[in-house]
């Protein structure tokens, strides 16, 4: 069981704040994997089109990008977030940054990516992508002569 604790104790008892230190021992390896990685997607295959819904809480339309290249859907969203709280002479009382980006991609192809739609509302992205109605054939016979 040795190293299922992911902090240390300090030696000095007489500390000010006996919380010192707690919350930084989550970001230790041994709480590495427990935090969610990426966002949540549900795709549906519904006969004639594709429906992809993405989850993207504390997200705003601005934030999200699409693209799709080489039959392959990326969704990436990144957020910037500045708090800023000064007083009368423009020192800092606090001071807080956070920034953060996320992606994930899907292939899907035999798509008409031209008529692919796409709406954002609540934190919800909703991705609607027509199935192709004609089949390109990539590949064809060479005749081979004399």
């Amino acid at each position: 069981m040795f190293g299922l604790v992911p902090f240390g104790f300090k030696n000095d008892v007489a500390t000010k704040d006996p919380f010192e230190g707690f919350f930084d021992a989550f970001n230790e390896p041994f709480f590495q994997g427990f935090g969610e990685k990426g966002f949540k997607v549900d795709v549906k295959d519904n006969g004639d089109h594709y429906e992809l819904t993405a989850d993207l809480p504390g997200f705003a339309k601005d934030d999200v990008k699409l693209s799709y290249e080489n039959g392959y859907l990326t969704i990436s969203a990144e957020k910037k977030d500045e708090k800023d709280e000064k007083d009368d002479k423009g020192n800092y009382i606090r001071r807080e940054r956070s920034y953060g980006s996320t992606s994930r991609s899907f292939y899907i192809n035999d798509i008409d990516e031209k008529k692919a739609q796409a709406a954002f509302k609540d934190g919800v992205l909703t991705i609607k992508m027509p199935k192709q109605t004609e089949k390109v054939e990539t590949g064809h016979t060479i005749q081979i002569e004399g």
